[in-house]
């Protein structure tokens, strides 16, 4: 059973920073930016680490890029100056990032390697989005390429590449081809993970630096349990 660690300023998992970014592999049940349930965000925490790091006086800029969901790990980038926050909007915005996510899922998929294609619709009363083999009315289409990369026991270790970034969208297309994500009760797994996370990590990233131009790519350990540990 792994231990719930949160993330502190004295604690965070810092995977690259300089002038202008700061990357971070969050842990499960970290929130990225600010909700309605008023736990403090892992941008105040990075705040609060470059606040105290640098000794800086006043307010830390600090842009939040793109989001994971709660119970999810992994790569997280923050923009430390305006122009870095921009140009990175722009990226992800257009698509110009390679994500790749690691999951791990009970059941067997149809096929040991895929491209999934479903239109999701997002309910907000629920925060659950549905994946559709057709288009239906406010629906958004959905893509990624899937790959089994280890048998486990039990499970099965899926590498995920996507070309869209939907809402929810692992976690709903996976369970729609009948491979819900370990402990992801929300999509049909059958019980919780002891830390209250589920078994998606966002693994690597790869973009242009938003300054100096670089190539980046960026590799996020996985969470030190059981399971994944016996997927490195």
């Amino acid at each position: 059973m792994s231990e719930k660690i949160i993330s502190t300023k004295s604690n965070l998992q810092v995977l690259h920073e300089d002038n202008h970014i700061i990357v971070i592999n969050k842990r499960v049940g970290d929130l990225v930016q600010g909700d309605k349930t008023g736990d403090k965000p892992l941008s105040e925490i990075v705040k609060e680490y470059i606040k105290e790091k640098y000794n800086k006086p006043g307010e830390v800029f600090l842009g939040v890029v793109h989001r994971l969901d709660r119970p999810t790990t992994g790569i997280v980038v923050f923009a430390k100056t305006s122009k870095a926050l921009t140009r990175l909007n722009e990226l992800f915005s257009k698509r110009e990032t390679q994500k790749t996510y690691w999951a791990v899922v009970k059941n067997k998929p149809p096929k040991s390697e895929d491209t999934l294609v479903h239109y999701l619709k997002r309910n907000e009363k629920s925060n659950c989005s549905k994946a559709h083999l057709k288009e239906v009315p406010e629906s958004k289409r959905a893509s990624l390429d899937y790959k089994i990369i280890k048998e486990l026991n039990n499970y099965l270790a899926l590498e995920i590449n996507l070309h869209t970034g939907r809402h929810h969208q692992i976690r709903s297309q996976l369970a729609a081809i009948g491979c819900p994500i370990k402990g992801d009760l929300k999509y049909g797994f059958d019980r919780s993970n002891p830390d209250g996370g589920i078994h998606l990590h966002a693994q690597k990233l790869a973009f242009i630096h938003p300054v100096s131009k670089e190539e980046l790519v960026l590799l996020a350990p996985t969470p030190n349990e059981i399971i994944w540990n016996s997927i490195k």
